[in-house]
């Protein structure tokens, strides 16, 4: 029998990639989740480190690491999971991408984490599929590959063999996701709370991304009325009252905010008032019954909407999140 035997039912074939300047973190979840013994459970993956490139690579954080396989034994994976590349600028070997190629027409899915998802883009894993990765990549990801529908709010996206997930813990959500479809949700239950982690975590990655800074140009008349405007964040703001209060008319006003800000007033002003909930949440100090009337929202059930449309997360579960207490 060869070092990995072809059981893909009760023990499929995990690989990680190694190479030089790799992301670390990411691959401890693809050790953690896949090559983790777990002799309470009758089957479980096998597991193997293959190297993208000959000799010991050097890792992030001073480490360097060495492994028996390289990406020959791809052939036999089942799943092969592709860590953070080390820059979305940087271009894959084709050795690499050839072998991702090889391996997925064979049968193999393919997995990346965070911006390993530009190494399955740069192989062509990804045309005409949907993808996500962190936050900070999505733009630059559909730029350079305009074929791919990328996702900026999602923890992942699964599509065809190929899977892809957001910032480096979202690979966690991934790797529970890819367990649960090999051997059920309750041995993915087991291993998440083995891990201290939910089993499925509810909304996207919008929740972690940081609240935008105004564009208006700082001084200008939008400037001083943005800031007036989140002075008094809990009063009601219409339009004939922004308008009014830069000393301009209606119209003026949008085609300002267009020009400045990119959106309308109102959405602007809704934005606002999500961003200073966020930040009444992550405080804690007022009750979350009064977070909606404090920003101005009109009610608990607009609140409630707008939040969750924006943050992609009720309030109550954000502030849950953070470890305050939902306080009445």
């Amino acid at each position: 029998m060869t070092k990995f035997a072809t059981l893909p039912e009760k023990h499929p074939l995990a690989c990680a990639i190694a190479y030089d300047g790799l992301c670390t973190f990411e691959f401890g979840i693809a050790v953690e989740l896949f090559a983790l013994p777990r002799p309470e459970l009758e089957h479980w993956y096998q597991f193997a480190t293959v190297k993208a490139e000959p000799g010991p690579v050097r890792a992030v954080g001073g480490i360097t690491l060495d492994a028996e396989d390289d990406l020959d034994l791809l052939q036999k994976a089942s799943l092969i999971i592709v860590p953070g590349w080390r820059g979305a600028d940087t271009p894959v070997p084709e050795e690499l991408c050839a072998a991702l190629r090889a391996a997925y027409a064979r049968g193999a899915r393919v997995a990346s984490i965070c911006s390993g998802v530009f190494v399955l883009a740069a192989a062509g894993l990804l045309n005409g599929k949907g993808a996500t990765t962190h936050w900070r990549y999505t733009d630059k990801l559909a730029d350079m590959y305009p074929e791919i529908d990328v996702d900026p709010d999602v923890l992942f996206v699964e599509g065809d063999r190929v899977y892809t997930s957001a910032g480096s813990a979202a690979g966690l959500d991934l790797g529970l996701h890819i367990i649960r479809q090999d051997f059920g949700a309750q041995v993915a239950a087991s291993v998440a709370r083995r891990l201290v982690l939910p089993a499925q975590r509810d909304g996207g990655q919008r929740q972690f991304v940081p609240r935008p800074e105004p564009k208006a140009r700082v001084g200008s008349g939008l400037a001083a009325l943005q800031d007036r405007i989140r002075g008094a964040i809990d009063e009601e703001w219409p339009i004939e009252r922004m308008a009014s209060a830069a000393a301009t008319s209606g119209r003026t006003l949008a085609r300002r905010f267009h020009e400045e800000v990119g959106t309308t007033p109102l959405n602007w002003l809704k934005t606002e008032r999500v961003s200073r909930a966020a930040e009444l949440l992550e405080n804690g100090t007022i009750p979350l019954s009064d977070v909606w009337e404090a920003c101005g929202f009109g009610s608990a059930e607009t609140f409630r909407r707008e939040f969750r449309k924006t943050m992609g997360i009720p309030p109550v579960r954000y502030r849950e999140r953070l470890g305050v207490p939902s306080t009445v």
